[in-house]
């Protein structure tokens, strides 16, 4: 795809992106579902996403829907993909996060993550930061396993 140079629109665009993620709740939201929640089971994924009463549920919600409108927003033109991927990689490593799950997660929720999955297929810059964070996300899932394993000694 030829490369084509953001305006001070995007710019804008990419600013509002940016404050909305720094809004309290979002803030928390952000926190949980990157650091703190990592199912390893469709189960410990759906007891969260299709629970309202968890008290989590409301916060996946909030930041995948959050991620999938952005991701949305480059596929519509509103925003320049170059200018989004270098300015973010929280949404694809959303998306690298729950990688094992995806078949299992679009079982149920066919809508999943879907813009975003859609930004790697049409910008190959999109493919090649999910691809670092992917790396990342395995990192972390090996880590943490040792971490079990040596708990468990």
């Amino acid at each position: 795809m030829e490369r084509m140079l953001a305006t001070p629109a995007d710019a804008e665009i990419i600013l509002k992106l940016y404050q909305l993620r720094t809004e309290t709740v979002m803030r928390q939201a952000r926190a949980w579902v990157t650091g703190e929640f990592w199912p390893a089971t469709i189960e410990e994924y759906v007891a969260v996403a299709s629970n309202p009463k968890d008290p989590h549920n409301a916060w996946l919600r909030q930041v995948l829907t959050y991620w999938d409108m952005a991701a949305a927003m480059v596929l519509h033109g509103a925003v320049s993909a170059e200018l989004f991927v270098d300015s973010n990689a929280e949404g694809f490593f959303i998306l690298a996060k729950f990688s094992h799950l995806l078949a299992a997660i679009r079982e149920k929720n066919p809508t999943f993550m879907l813009k975003t999955s859609e930004l790697l297929d049409r910008f190959s810059i999109a493919a090649a930061r999910y691809e670092l964070m992917l790396k990342n996300v395995e990192a972390r899932h090996k880590s943490m396993a040792e971490a079990a394993a040596g708990a468990g000694h």
